[in-house]
């Protein structure tokens, strides 16, 4: 039955699953304390471990541009709040990662020693360990949704910025109505919706230029999102 429990993965469009826990800024209420904001939920494997110090670090580099965007940052592992602590310290007083150093971790972490969060959250997964979470990304909405999720294997750290444009690029969609491109980046042409019957095809066909689109064809069409507009949006967290 553990097992079972154990690959449990929440889907997207899913509640995000509550719990209660300790982390290193108090208690947590998840995910009512953060209603009305974006939360993205990420697990690391332990702590004091190689991948997991450098990955914290860049995600402590990037606090300011999260909280910018409406978004806060969680952490997790199977580990204790005062395992947690001294980790942290750690970081912030001997290690320099890059051209980083002396980094203050201020998103909380929780302390996950019996494994009720990994288990709902499908971060235990037993052909990779019994003991360790893999390093699961969960993104979740101002609604409480997951919207998106990201796994990797204990051996390889994170890419952070992918992190932070899949986050931009869901709300822009969500702010505009359409959707992005492979590789889109804030300033690109962004996807506009598909018709969805004939005569809206034949209205997109007849009206593509006046309504500046570029259309590959009737169900491929781009439209130019200006960066600053991105950026506006990002300000106020939409």
């Amino acid at each position: 039955m553990q097992a079972t429990e154990n690959f449990h993965i929440p889907v997207i469009g899913e509640e995000a699953p509550a719990f209660e826990a300790q982390t290193t800024q108090g208690k947590m209420n998840f995910p009512g304390d953060y209603k009305g904001k974006w939360v993205i939920l990420f697990s690391h494997p332990a702590d004091f471990t190689p991948v997991c110090t450098t990955e914290f670090i860049a995600f402590a580099s990037m606090h300011k541009e999260f909280e910018q965007l409406n978004c806060k940052l969680v952490g997790l592992s199977i580990d204790s709040t005062f395992s947690h602590i001294a980790w942290l310290r750690t970081i912030k007083e001997k290690i320099k990662f890059r051209d980083l150093e002396n980094v203050d971790i201020q998103f909380p972490v929780i302390a996950d020693l019996k494994m009720e969060v990994s288990r709902r959250y499908g971060m235990l997964q037993p052909s990779a360990s019994d003991t360790q979470a893999v390093r699961a990304v969960f993104f979740v909405d101002p609604q409480s949704r997951i919207r998106a999720l990201l796994y990797y294997p204990l051996s390889n750290g994170r890419n952070f910025q992918e992190i932070r444009r899949l986050l931009v690029a869901m709300q822009t969609t969500d702010a505009n109505k359409v959707a992005t491109p492979a590789d889109w980046q804030p300033g690109e042409d962004v996807i506009v919706p598909t018709p969805i019957s004939a005569d809206k095809v034949q209205e997109r066909v007849d009206s593509a230029a006046a309504q500046g689109l570029r259309c590959e064809d009737w169900f491929l069409c781009f439209k130019p999102l200006k960066k600053e507009q991105v950026r506006q949006r990002e300000k106020v967290g939409v």
